[in-house]
């Protein structure tokens, strides 16, 4: 494990270096409100903590910067919990081994939670850090950013003072960024009957991993294998060709990750067993040649299992495998207004296959709230037609660009100032707090920015060194010329 509290800017990575020390899964950040607490009262700064767990900082001006618009710094505490398979580690007890590689800090086999930490970790700098100009200025840390922007949704009117909102969640040094997708879960349950295992049949435990993954709003345009499309695409032909029963099914584990990996019971006829082999090493090779851009690591193999004692109804099998084979995945539709930008996706999150039960869990992304519902029920549609019980729920509002903010203006002069050229403008195709936010205070004037992030909601995620001091200049420059109340 590397030391990364050498690293420059000493006081913010002090500062990620302690919150990775913490458990912070979503819906688990009681510990990481706890040091909030602390860090407040050690620091002599005004600390509140809402009914939601949302905490709150704020401190006055420094000498002479009264008269400057209140800033709110803006990110999240909780982190996306994800590991490699062959990884030993409980989110909820253990802490991230960071270590540096080549410019770069990474964790070991885990997520780093970079994402939001580093922006969670540069408020508290600017916090703390004595040699900072600044006027009015706040810190708004929100809970459950990651599996259902809880805190943002319950965010009070009237508890934030500032006027301008910085979000710090956002993942390309020398970017801002003034929009976002909204969002909205969709579920699909059913029950299914199930019979007695075949006489004369074999068992194999069919599995899809080395698989990339990754952030289903970040990375949904690089077009990754998704484990669970591909586990099914499978398991029709099999069906088809082999007369292949399901006893169990897993694959992915949260809504905005691509899934990584999947796994399943499977039996077929004890007289194709060789065939049944021959073709899932075939099916490998497929995947390895049409992903082999973005998933060059893809393994799909089939090991010998106990016999399950039941399997699903044929019937039922019949039309839940079709039903998620259709299932819409991926980008649906690209932006007309902003060239390279994902308009609207869908990530077939999370499908489950056991004791009679059928769960299928979506995450519907788009920048347009009008696509984005259409597109869930569209999804809703094919799981109708297999009578499963549909819920859409958990919809939250994109963030519409202000090409006219005043603090896009100040962060545009500020940035060519420092590194001699003008920042680029960008909308992001994932779910960030300002939309939100904005609904209850939407007099705020917002922006976000952040320094290079990759692969986040994955074990592969990591920060680029050098973009975080140019992040941390940037913020700190950014207060320093915040604009005057007129």
């Amino acid at each position: 494990m590397s030391d990364i509290r050498k690293l420059e800017p000493k006081l913010l990575w002090k500062y990620f270096y302690e919150i990775t020390q913490i458990p912070r899964p979503s819906k688990k950040e009681k510990a990481m409100i706890e040091y909030m607490k602390k860090f407040g009262k050690e620091n002599g700064i005004e600390t509140i903590v809402d009914k939601t767990g949302n905490v709150i900082l704020r401190k006055p001006a420094t000498k002479g910067m009264e008269n400057r618009k209140g800033i709110i710094m803006q990110g999240h505490l909780d982190m996306v919990p994800q590991k490699n398979s062959d990884k030993v580690f409980d989110f909820e007890k253990d802490p991230i081994e960071t270590r540096i590689d080549q410019g770069w800090v990474k964790a070991n086999g885990t997520t780093l939670g970079a994402d939001n930490g580093i922006g969670v970790a540069a408020a508290m700098a600017a916090m703390t850090d004595p040699k900072i100009v600044h006027g009015p200025l706040e810190a708004l840390f929100t809970i459950d950013e990651e599996t259902g922007m809880t805190g943002a949704k319950n965010l009070k009117k009237g508890v934030l003072k500032g006027e301008i909102m910085i979000n710090l969640d956002s993942e390309d040094e020398g970017e801002l960024y003034v929009g976002c997708a909204g969002g909205i879960d969709v579920s699909a349950v059913r029950s299914y009957k199930q019979e007695k295992t075949p006489a004369g049949m074999t068992a194999y435990r069919i599995t899809a991993k080395g698989l990339r993954g990754g952030h289903s709003g970040v990375d949904i345009k690089l077009e990754r294998a998704n484990a669970n499309k591909i586990m099914f695409r499978f398991f029709q032909q099999a069906e088809h060709d082999f007369g292949l029963r399901i006893a169990v099914y897993s694959g992915g584990d949260l809504r905005n990750a691509i899934p990584r990996e999947a796994s399943g019971i499977v039996v077929v006829p004890s007289i194709k067993k060789a065939q049944f082999e021959k073709f899932v090493k075939g099916y490998e090779k497929i995947y390895r040649s049409e992903f082999k851009e973005v998933d060059p690591d893809i393994r799909f193999f089939a090991e010998s299992s106990a016999a399950p004692v039941k399997v699903m109804n044929a019937g039922d099998q019949y039309r839940i495998i079709r039903a998620v084979f259709v299932c819409p995945n991926g980008v649906q539709r690209m932006s007309q207004s902003m060239e390279g930008l994902v308009e609207t996706s869908n990530n077939l999150a999370i499908v489950r296959l056991k004791e009679g039960k059928f769960e299928a869990y979506c995450l519907t992304r788009s920048s347009v709230d009008t696509a984005k519902e259409a597109t869930a029920w569209q999804i809703a549609a094919g799981f109708h037609l297999i009578d499963a019980d549909v819920q859409l729920t958990g919809s939250y509002p994109g963030w519409n660009p202000n090409m006219e903010s005043p603090i896009l203006a100040t962060m545009q002069a500020t940035y060519k100032k420092l590194y001699g050229k003008v920042p680029e403008i960008k909308a992001i195709h994932a779910g960030l707090e300002c939309g939100i936010i904005m609904g209850a205070y939407p007099k705020l004037d917002s922006i976000s920015f952040g320094p290079t992030i990759r692969f986040p909601h994955s074990p592969d995620e990591k920060i680029e060194i050098e973009s975080v001091g140019k992040f941390w200049n940037f913020l700190v420059a950014t207060l320093k010329n915040a604009p005057v109340n007129k």
